[in-house]
C-alpha cells in the first residue's frame, strides 16, 4: 500500500503512521534499525528502495528515503508512506524536499523526528556521498555510514576522498563486493604447505576501487610486496596471484562470472563468483553495526601497494 502525502509535515507523517499501525495491526513493530538512503529526487530512487527492501527482509528496519528535489522551487515536503507488499519487511518512508527543505541541515531536521526510538541508525548514500560522511548532517545521525565510490560520477576521486577521511563506522560497498575474494584467499592459505607469501600481484580495471582494496588489503595483512596492475578484462577484478616457494596460489576470473581457484599438487577448481549485486552488498553491511577495522587497515594499506603498467595476461 502507497499513501501520498503532498505538501506535508513530519508530525502529519508520524500521525498517520500511528493511524496505520492501528489499522494495520504489525506494522512498525519488531524493527532492528532505521536506513536512511540519502539520494537525489529522481530515476534513481526507485532502483534504490527496491535494494533497501531486499536488505530488510532480512534486517526489518524502517527506510527513510531523503530524497533531495529542486532547490530552486518554494520550500515543500512531499511525504510517501509505503507498507506491506511495496515495502518488503519494513515500511518505507520517502521525505522529498524542495527549496530550502533540500539542503543537508533542514534534511536531517526532517528526518530525525522519524527515527526509531532507541535503535541504530545507518545511513546509506547509493549515488554521491559526501567527501566527509561522518561530517554530513545525516552522517552525525547515524551509527554506520554507508558509500558506494563506484557509484559516484568520479569513482577513483570518491575513493580517494574514502582514504583521506575515513572515520570509524565508514564503510564503502567497493569493500563489500570483496567478501568472497577475500574468503576463497584466506581458505587457500589455510592448506599445505604453509610456507610464506613472498609477493602478490593483483589485477583488475584501471577504474576499479575493489582492486585497489584488494591490494591494500593483501599488503597490509601479509606484510609483503604487492603490485597493482591493469588487465585486458572488462570485469573489475580479474585475478590474484600469491607467490610462494613451491609455487603460486592463482584465483582468476576472466569473465566476471566464473573463477578458478589454481594452487601446486591440485587441481584446478571453478567457482561462482559473480560480481555481487547492491542489495547483496547492503544486506552484509547490515549485519554489523560495529566499526570495521579490517576496511579502515585495507584503506592504509593502498599507500604500500606498487603500481604496474603492463596489463596482466589471464590464461585461463
Amino acid at each position: 500500500m502507497i499513501v501520498d502525502l503532498p505538501s506535508s509535515t513530519t508530525s502529519t507523517v508520524n500521525k498517520k503512521l500511528v493511524e496505520l499501525r492501528e489499522t494495520g495491526g504489525v506494522l512498525a513493530l519488531g524493527r532492528v534499525l532505521t536506513l536512511v538512503v540519502v539520494t537525489d529526487d529522481g530515476a534513481g530512487i526507485e532502483s534504490a528502495i527496491a535494494a533497501a527492501n531486499a536488505a530488510s527482509r532480512e534486517h526489518p528496519c524502517r527506510v527513510i528515503v531523503l530524497a533531495r528535489g529542486q532547490r530552486r522551487a518554494a520550500a515543500r515536503l512531499d511525504a510517501q508512506i509505503r507498507v506491506g507488499g511495496d515495502a518488503g519487511a519494513s515500511e518505507v518512508i520517502v521525505l522529498r524536499g524542495y527549496g530550502q527543505l533540500a539542503a543537508d541541515e533542514p534534511g536531517a531536521g526532517m528526518v530525525a523526528p522519524l527515527l526509531l526510538p532507541d535503535a541504530p541508525v545507518v545511513a546509506w548514500w547509493p549515488g554521491e556521498a559526501p567527501a566527509v560522511p561522518s561530517e554530513d548532517a545525516i552522517g552525525r545521525l547515524a551509527q554506520r555510514r554507508i558509500t558506494d565510490a563506484l557509484s559516484a560520477k568520479n569513482p577513483m576521486r570518491a575513493f580517494e576522498q574514502r582514504r583521506a577521511h575515513h572515520v570509524a563506522g565508514d564503510t564503502d560497498l567497493t569493500w563489500t563486493r570483496l567478501t568472497q575474494w577475500r574468503a576463497l584467499l584466506a581458505a587457500a592459505l589455510d592448506h599445505p604447505p604453509h610456507e610464506e607469501i613472498t609477493s602478490a600481484v593483483v589485477a583488475g580495471e584501471i577504474v576499479s576501487p575493489s582492486t585497489d582494496l584488494l591490494a591494500g588489503w593483501l599488503a597490509n595483512r601479509l606484510g609483503v610486496k604487492v603490485k597493482r596492475s591493469p588487465s585486458g578484462s572488462g570485469a573489475g577484478m580479474s585475478s590474484v596471484r600469491l607467490n610462494r616457494p613451491s609455487g603460486p596460489i592463482e584465483l582468476i576470473r576472466p569473465d566476471g562470472k566464473t573463477g578458478t581457484l589454481r594452487q601446486p599438487g591440485q587441481p584446478d577448481r571453478m567457482i561462482a563468483l559473480s560480481r555481487r549485486g547492491v542489495p547483496d552488498c547492503l544486506a552484509e553491511e547490515l549485519r554489523r553495526l560495529d566499526p570495521d577495522e579490517i576496511y579502515g587497515a585495507a584503506l592504509a594499506g593502498v599507500a604500500d601497494i606498487a603500481r604496474g603498467r603492463t596489463p596482466v595476461k589471464i590464461e585461463v
